[in-house]
C-alpha cells in the first residue's frame, strides 16, 4: 500500500511538472528575460518613482477601460513606498503571468506605515515587444 501510494505521488508530481513545463513553454526565452528586466524597472518605479512614471507600464487595453482619475492619481501622492518586494513569476493557462507583491507604505500626513499585498498580472504585447502590467496600479488603499 506505502508503494502504491509513493508511485502515485511521483507520478502526480510528474505530471504537474510536465503541465508546468508546458505553461513555462509558451514564452521564450527571451521574453522571460525582457519580462524580468521590466520588472526590475518597474519595481524601481514604483518604489523611487511618481505615479506618473508608473504609468507607461500600463496595458493600453485595461488603461482605457479604467481611466484614472485626478483623484486616484493624487491619492499616490499622499504616500510613499518604502518598499516593493515581489515574489516569483507563476505562469498562467492563457500565457499571461503573475506574481504577488508585498508593498510597504508610508502616509505622508501620519508617517504611519502598513503593508499591502497586491497581485500583478504581466501580458506579452508581441505587437510592441514588451511586457505590459495587465491589471492597473496596485491598489494601496484596499480594506485589510
Amino acid at each position: 500500500m506505502r508503494r502504491t501510494l509513493q508511485i502515485l505521488l511521483i507520478a502526480l508530481f510528474a505530471l504537474t511538472s510536465v503541465s508546468a513545463l508546458a505553461v513555462e513553454q509558451k514564452t521564450t526565452r527571451k521574453q522571460r528575460k525582457a519580462l524580468e528586466e521590466t520588472q526590475v524597472k518597474y519595481d524601481a518605479t514604483m518604489r523611487w518613482g511618481t505615479v506618473e512614471d508608473a504609468l507607461p507600464y500600463l496595458d493600453p487595453e485595461y488603461a482605457r477601460a479604467h481611466p484614472m482619475t485626478d483623484l486616484e492619481l493624487r491619492r499616490f501622492e499622499q504616500v510613499k513606498i518604502s518598499s516593493y518586494r515581489a515574489g516569483d513569476n507563476v505562469p498562467l493557462p492563457d500565457g499571461r503571468v503573475g506574481r504577488n507583491a508585498e508593498v510597504r507604505v508610508i502616509n505622508n500626513n501620519t508617517q504611519s506605515e502598513r503593508t499591502v499585498r497586491v497581485r500583478e498580472i504581466w501580458r506579452w504585447d508581441a505587437e510592441g515587444k514588451r511586457w505590459l502590467q495587465a491589471n492597473g496600479l496596485p491598489d494601496l488603499w484596499q480594506e485589510r
